[in-house]
C-alpha cells in the first residue's frame, strides 16, 4: 500500500516542485513554439519530429485542438478589442477574462464559423482526426495515470496544477493583463502591453505588446532588457535542424536626414510604423501636457490630464462616444493640440492609403515633413526631422 501511494519515484517535497514546474514549462514552450508562433503566425516551420512532440505532449497535457487554438487566436489579432474580440479585457472586463478566460476561450473554439474561416492550414492528418481532436480527453487521462505510476497520490496534485497551468497563465493572464497592465513599446491599434518579468512562467508571451506589433516574428523580445525565452528554445531547435526561422521583426535602423523625402524613406516609415507612431506619442507628450494644463479649467468634469494625454494617442473610432465628444472640445479650444492631432492621423493615413501610388505618397509624406517643420512647435519639427532618418 505504501509502495502504491508514494509510487515509482518518491522524491523530497522540493523535488515534486522542480519536476511539476518542469513540466508545465515543456507545455509552455510547446504553446508558444508550436501553437503560438509555428502554427497561428507561421513565423517558424518545425521539423516533423519538433512538431509531433509538441502535439503528442500538448495532447497529453491540454487536451489543446491546434485548429481550435490556432482559429481563436488569429480572430483574436483579427478583432482585437472589438465585441467580437474572443477574450478582450477592454470589452468583458479584466475581471471576467482573469477569471473565466477558458471559458471563453471554449466558447470561441466551440463556433464552428471561426475554426472554418481561421483555421486554414493546420494539421489535419490521420492522428489529428482520430486521436489529437477525436479522443482530447484520452490524452489528459492517460497523464493522470502517469502521474500516478510514477509519483503515487502526490501525482494527483501534480497533474492537477498541470491542468489549471494553462487556463490560468494562458487564457488568464496573457489575454487579460496582456492588455490591460503593464508597458508599450509600439503603439498598436489595440491595448497590448508587455507584462515582464514573467518569462520564465510563459515563456516569453508576456512580451504581448512587441508580438502585436510584429505579429509574423518569430522572436518576441524587442528590448536589450527583455527576455524571451521560447526564442531561446528556437534557436536550440534551429542548431539541431528541427526549426527554421521565417521571419522576426526588423530592426530600426538610421541613416542621414533626407532632405528630400524618396520611396526608400516612405518604405522605412511604413515598414516601422508602430515605432513611428511610438516615438511621435513620447516626441509630444509634454507639448500635450502644457497645453492641457493650459486647458485645466476647460476639462470635462472628473477627466484627469492623464486621461486625457491617452486620447490624443488612439483614433476617435476607438473612443467611447463621450471621449469622442470631449477630445473634439479640446481640439475647438487648443489649435496646438488640433494641430498635434491632425498630424498624427495625416501620418497613419501614409501607410493605410492602398490607392495611391508611390509617388503621391512620397509627396504627402514631404508635404508632412515641411508642414511639421514649420508649424511652430519644437516637438513636432524635431519630430520630422527624426522621421527622415529612418533606413
Amino acid at each position: 500500500m505504501s509502495a502504491y501511494l508514494n509510487g515509482l519515484i518518491a522524491l523530497p517535497w522540493w523535488g515534486y516542485v522542480v519536476v511539476t514546474l518542469a513540466l508545465t514549462h515543456i507545455s509552455i514552450a510547446g504553446i508558444t513554439i508550436f501553437l503560438h508562433r509555428a502554427q497561428a503566425h507561421r513565423a517558424l516551420d518545425l521539423h516533423p519530429i519538433a512538431s509531433h512532440f509538441f502535439r503528442f505532449w500538448l495532447w497529453l497535457t491540454t487536451g489543446a485542438v491546434t485548429r481550435e487554438w490556432v482559429s481563436v487566436h488569429r480572430k483574436h489579432h483579427a478583432k482585437c478589442e472589438t465585441a467580437e474580440d474572443p477574450h478582450s479585457p477592454v470589452i468583458l472586463g479584466i475581471g471576467t477574462v482573469l477569471t473565466h478566460g477558458y471559458e471563453l476561450y471554449q466558447a470561441a473554439a466551440s463556433e464552428p464559423a471561426t475554426c472554418e474561416r481561421y483555421g486554414h492550414g493546420t494539421p489535419d492528418d490521420w492522428l489529428e482526426r482520430n486521436l489529437y481532436s477525436g479522443r482530447r480527453n484520452l490524452g489528459i487521462t492517460l497523464m493522470l495515470l502517469i502521474d500516478l505510476a510514477l509519483f503515487g497520490a502526490i501525482g494527483l496534485t501534480l497533474w492537477a496544477v498541470q491542468m489549471l497551468w494553462m487556463p490560468l497563465f494562458a487564457a488568464g493572464i496573457i489575454n487579460g493583463a496582456g492588455h490591460y497592465f503593464g508597458y508599450r513599446n509600439f503603439a498598436c491599434d489595440d491595448a497590448s502591453s508587455n507584462i515582464v518579468p514573467w518569462g520564465i512562467l510563459i515563456g516569453g508571451e508576456e512580451l504581448h505588446n512587441n508580438h502585436h506589433a510584429y505579429g509574423s516574428s518569430a522572436k518576441l523580445s524587442n528590448r536589450w532588457y527583455e527576455i524571451d525565452i521560447g526564442w531561446g528554445y528556437i534557436r536550440i531547435l534551429e542548431f539541431f535542424g528541427l526549426a527554421n526561422v521565417k521571419k522576426v521583426a526588423p530592426r530600426v535602423r538610421w541613416g542621414e536626414i533626407k532632405h528630400f523625402c524618396d520611396v526608400e524613406l516612405l518604405h522605412s516609415v511604413a515598414t516601422h510604423r508602430y515605432d513611428v507612431l511610438t516615438r511621435y506619442a513620447r516626441g509630444m507628450k509634454r507639448t500635450y501636457a502644457e497645453e492641457l494644463e493650459k486647458l485645466g479649467a476647460s476639462l470635462p468634469q472628473g477627466i484627469t490630464l492623464r486621461q486625457a494625454r491617452a486620447w490624443f494617442g488612439r483614433n476617435l473610432a476607438d473612443l467611447k462616444t463621450s471621449e469622442r465628444l470631449h477630445l473634439q472640445t479640446l481640439l475647438a479650444q487648443s489649435p496646438r493640440l488640433n494641430t498635434l492631432y491632425q498630424m498624427r492621423q495625416e501620418l497613419i493615413a501614409l501607410w493605410g492609403r492602398s490607392t495611391a501610388s508611390s509617388e503621391q505618397l512620397v509627396r504627402q509624406l514631404q508635404d508632412w515633413c515641411q508642414r511639421a517643420e514649420s508649424s511652430g512647435i519644437e516637438a513636432l519639427s524635431q519630430f520630422s526631422f527624426r522621421l527622415r532618418r529612418y533606413a
